[in-house]
């Protein structure tokens, strides 16, 4: 079965917290701070791998955490740093934020790899706080927290050649003649519920074909199989277009699925076609063949190929047809319709944030001071002196006094309760 959406929750690791500690060797008096840093989180990364071909593992499991960095020890040790999460997808995965929809990576090539959720940063331990004004600081780090988010999967099949055309116009049947796959195949519309893959060899060459679930009149909005399968078509190399010879208006039923593909995507309508009249077997499709052939010849289209998938004719024809017109293309594979950034998410320096009173309560939150709190410890007076100064850098200390924050009053940074003081 072809799973080609799925939704997963990541969540790289916190980092590694960093420690308070004091040399405490005999003849060393005065020893000074040596608390280590924290180790980094393991970042959540997903990688493509070329023996998947579907994203079905995700209906199994949606959630993936990455483990948290290693705590600083004393002597300056370091906490160890978490290893990276690896998530397999197959090539062709389209990753999308869950929550706004936009784009965050194409992942086409076979071992190409994208961190979507970094590891939180370790903290730093009270060795890395020394000054000469502070020879003995009693502070530390807690670690970055990790990055949690939602994000979408999208599986556009990698092919070479896709077979599109109304239901029941054949497509399955074709390709289950001309390759090695074993598609569904009934005489009612919608017989094919998920997209077909199958290998086609000719002459020490081989493509791969895809059967497109037939597709109707509104499928770029959406309408019947839709977005589920046009989508798949983006990939492809060149297109075999096949109309049903015996339908009632074969010129029409062509135009119909050209007009989807183009309202969906406007380059496909530029993607190199084979167009090819299926079921000539049929007496009505053979008596009206020349009549069909005149009428797309009279609109500037290249006479189709007729063929029968069921009894094999002319499909020599058409195979030798494709690879020759595939191998006059170019190497490369069609570019998605959106760009292809390299995404790095926010390790939070946006300085925003907002501001909200309610019923004498102040609510601040963003991404930075939301972290800065987390990576406080708050048993340590520095530590909270030091949270003070951040509070004045960003903004935010001015911005509760403008609203008139007393001391005493309750601030709430994210999610952590401070009694506001002076």
């Amino acid at each position: 079965m072809l799973v080609d959406e799925a939704k997963i929750f990541v969540a790289s690791g916190k980092g590694g917290d960093g420690m308070v500690s004091f040399r405490r060797e005999k003849y060393v008096p005065l020893g000074g701070p040596s608390g280590g840093d924290g180790g980094r989180g393991g970042d959540v990364a997903l990688q493509t791998d070329p023996n998947l071909n579907t994203l079905y593992f995700f209906r199994k499991r949606a959630h993936f955490k990455a483990k948290p960095g290693g705590k600083g020890g004393s002597s300056n040790k370091t906490g160890a740093d978490a290893e990276r999460l690896t998530v397999r997808v197959p090539p062709g995965t389209v990753v999308r934020d869950a929550a706004t929809g936009g784009l965050i990576a194409d992942l086409v090539g076979p071992d190409a790899e994208l961190v979507v959720a970094p590891g939180g940063r370790g903290g730093r331990g009270n060795a890395r706080f020394k000054s000469a004004s502070n020879q003995a600081p009693r502070m530390a780090e807690k670690g970055e927290p990790g990055i949690e988010r939602w994000i979408t999967l999208e599986l556009k099949l990698i092919a070479d050649v896709a077979l599109v055309g109304l239901p029941n116009a054949g497509k399955s049947t074709l390709l289950s003649v001309v390759s090695n796959a074993k598609p569904k195949i009934a005489d009612y519309p919608f017989t094919t519920l998920e997209p077909n893959l199958g290998t086609v060899v000719y002459d020490n060459l081989d493509l791969v074909f895809a059967d497109i679930p037939g597709l109707i009149e509104g499928a770029h909005l959406g309408i019947g199989l839709g977005h589920s399968f046009l989508r798949h078509v983006q990939r492809t190399a060149l297109i075999v277009h096949i109309v049903d010879g015996a339908a009632a208006d074969p010129l029409a039923d062509y135009n119909q699925i050209r007009a989807e593909l183009a309202l969906y995507d406007e380059r496909l309508a530029e993607r190199p076609e084979i167009l090819v009249v299926n079921k000539i077997d049929l007496p009505d499709a053979r008596e009206y063949l020349d009549l069909l052939n005149e009428s797309f010849a009279e609109r500037g289209i290249k006479q189709p190929l007729a063929v029968s998938a069921l009894t094999r004719e002319n499909v020599d024809r058409l195979i030798q047809a494709v690879f020759e017109l595939s191998a006059s293309l170019p190497k490369e594979r069609p570019e998605p319709h959106e760009a292809e950034p390299v995404y790095a998410p926010d390790a939070g320096d946006n300085l925003a944030f907002e501001l909200e009173i309610s019923d004498g309560v102040y609510y601040v939150r963003g991404d930075r001071i939301e972290r800065a709190a987390a990576m406080t410890y708050w048993d340590y007076e520095e530590a909270v002196l030091r949270f003070q100064k951040t509070l004045e850098a960003t903004g935010v200390a001015k911005a509760l006094q403008n609203a008139g924050v007393q001391s005493g009053d309750t601030v709430f940074i994210g999610d952590f309760e401070l009694e506001w003081s002076e």
